[in-house]
């Protein structure tokens, strides 16, 4: 059984401009599991993970990480945020971030070469981030997030743009966080990887529409593809 929540969010309303992204929304994610999010492009993912990093000005609601405030200077020294723009100096390599990154975070040498091989860059270490592709960068913050060893991640779409090799090792790898006591919020569009999760909450226009595991929500759709499970979901709760 699962542990209580690593992260708590209550009644949590973002307004940007004219519009309401998040309306009135509560959710908790486990301790020591991988929950996803998952949800079509400008559900609002980014702007709850940003909300749960502390990052992002809220009208109302409150954020609780590990027991206290999102953004505080404590809950941020143990989550790792990685987002989908680049956190890292594309002017430098592969190895000469991470060796920065390593420095900043107290690590060595061997878990620096683990982190990297990890996030499946051993071969790039020499190249320029700059020359990268957009997963390769979004795979050097990972591998800095990593160095960092907090106890949550947050993880903006990570997979986004690698192949299906790349993405297996990946939530394999998320898996094995989890296991070790670490909580994961993924995020993701691509709905067949909810069937990796040890939970999943499907968003839509800024709300939760289920909170569930895979087979919870394959029982209450009757639909063994996920994707199909969500479409039945978003037709049925979605346009409220």
């Amino acid at each position: 059984m699962l542990n209580s929540p690593a992260i708590a969010v209550d009644r949590l309303t973002v307004i940007r401009g004219k519009n309401t992204v998040i309306p009135d929304l509560t959710v908790s994610v486990p301790s020591g599991s991988v929950t996803g999010l998952l949800g079509p492009s400008g559900c609002g993912k980014t702007t709850l993970i940003r909300a749960i990093a502390g990052i992002q000005i809220i009208r109302s609601g409150t954020v609780t990480v590990l027991g206290g405030p999102a953004g505080t200077p404590a809950a941020r020294a143990r989550v790792g945020y990685v987002m989908q723009s680049d956190s890292v100096y594309p002017d430098l390599t592969v190895l000469q971030n991470l060796r920065y990154f390593a420095v900043l975070s107290g690590s060595d040498d061997a878990a620096m070469f683990q982190a990297i091989d990890d996030v499946g860059l051993s071969d790039k270490t020499d190249a320029l981030v700059a020359d990268l592709s957009g997963g390769q960068r979004t795979r050097v913050s990972l591998a800095a997030a990593l160095l960092a060893d907090p106890d949550v991640y947050l993880l903006d779409e990570p997979t986004v743009g690698l192949d299906p090799v790349l993405r297996r090792d990946l939530w394999q790898l998320f898996a094995r966080l989890a296991s070790q006591g670490k909580t994961l919020l993924v995020s993701s569009h691509v709905m067949d990887e909810a069937g990796r999760c040890d939970r999943v909450l499907l968003m839509r226009e800024g709300r939760i529409i289920a909170d569930a595991t895979p087979d919870e929500l394959r029982r209450d759709t009757g639909e063994d593809d996920l994707e199909r499970a969500f479409l039945v979901l978003a037709e049925g709760k979605g346009a409220s």
